[in-house]
């Protein structure tokens, strides 16, 4: 597979977006918080040459692909396998005590979408896996075959907002009675039963809300996402910046809260002057979540439900 069919989602915006923080320092240090094919940290690397760049993927098939694609910049990049919420200390042992500019690019990378033996992808039949590191023990099957009723109700509900939790997971618990479950087209066709028909028609395709709440719930995407974007703000310096691409409510949800809380004013609102000490360490860069262009989404459908938001320090 060719890496040039992948394109890095908002790709010109957020280099904009990150070229405060990155063109004005001696040494700028940049982390691609999912490094995925290397598009965006390539983009960094040949936008800004006095640029380092940290890359962390915890899919070892990313990895190999990226660090091929990467490999003439040379020690201006460097590879982690590991996880988000690593930062601190994939950041200390690489040699840096605070960072200029981070990107989390969310959700599934392309690569694990469009190779059906990962199991991510309802449209394609393969084994029900979807672990983003292959390491891991926990699978979809696993879930699937051994999670409780309620416990298969409560990942689809939380992760998938899904509102036929109960039919899903009462079909497949009764299903995995007989056989347990194996492939994604065995899950596809357990979500198709147990859905209504007008609850297929409306809205996008069923199989991707169940799909995503198990993806979420095996590789603790969310846990990751609130634990990795608080020490990343920790990391930053003054005028440093972070540009965060969720793909569904929940990953943007995460975001807003954590750069609300950053920037608010906590002053009492009857303070004729607010110390400094009071007042916020960051700034909201864009005002609510960006949307891709109309024009990007038909040259790229994987930016359709892509939401930006961006928050510079502006105070140690």
């Amino acid at each position: 597979m060719s890496e040039a069919i992948h394109l890095p989602v908002m790709l010109d915006r957020v280099v904009e977006l990150l070229e405060p923080a990155i063109a004005n320092v001696e040494n700028p240090v940049v982390v691609d918080m999912t490094l995925g094919l290397g598009g965006h940290t390539e983009a960094f690397l040949e936008r800004f040459p006095n640029a380092t760049v940290i890359g962390i993927d915890r899919d070892l098939q990313a990895i190999a692909r990226a660090s091929k694609r990467l490999e003439r910049f040379g020690e201006r990049v460097k590879i982690v396998h590991g996880v988000d919420d690593e930062i601190i200390d994939i950041v200390a042992e690489s040699g840096f005590a605070t960072i200029d500019a981070v990107l989390f690019d969310l959700g599934v990378s392309s690569m694990q979408l469009d190779f059906a033996e990962r199991g991510f992808a309802y449209a394609q039949d393969g084994p029900l896996d979807m672990r983003m590191n292959e390491q891991d023990g926990l699978t979809a099957a696993d879930v699937l075959n051994t999670y409780s009723e309620e416990d298969i109700v409560r990942v689809l509900r939380d992760f998938g907002e899904e509102k036929f939790a109960r039919r899903i997971a009462s079909a497949i618990v009764a299903q995995r009675e007989e056989k347990p479950f194996a492939t994604t087209r065995e899950l596809v066709d357990i979500i198709g039963r147990s859905i209504p028909a007008a609850g297929r028609r409306t809205g996008r395709n069923p199989d991707k809300r169940t799909f995503q709440a198990l993806r979420i719930e095996i590789n603790d995407e969310l846990g990751v996402f609130r634990r990795a974007v608080a020490d990343a703000l920790s990391l930053l310096s003054v005028g440093g910046r972070i540009v965060v691409l969720a793909y569904h409510s929940l990953e943007d949800r995460i975001a807003k809260r954590a750069f609300a809380d950053v920037t608010e004013n906590k002053a009492p609102r009857d303070l004729p002057v607010v110390p400094e000490h009071m007042l916020p360490k960051f700034q909201l860069v864009v005002r609510g979540a960006e949307k891709a262009t109309p024009a990007e989404i038909d040259l790229n459908p994987r930016a359709t439900s892509v939401r930006l938001r961006a928050v510079e320090r502006v105070a140690a």
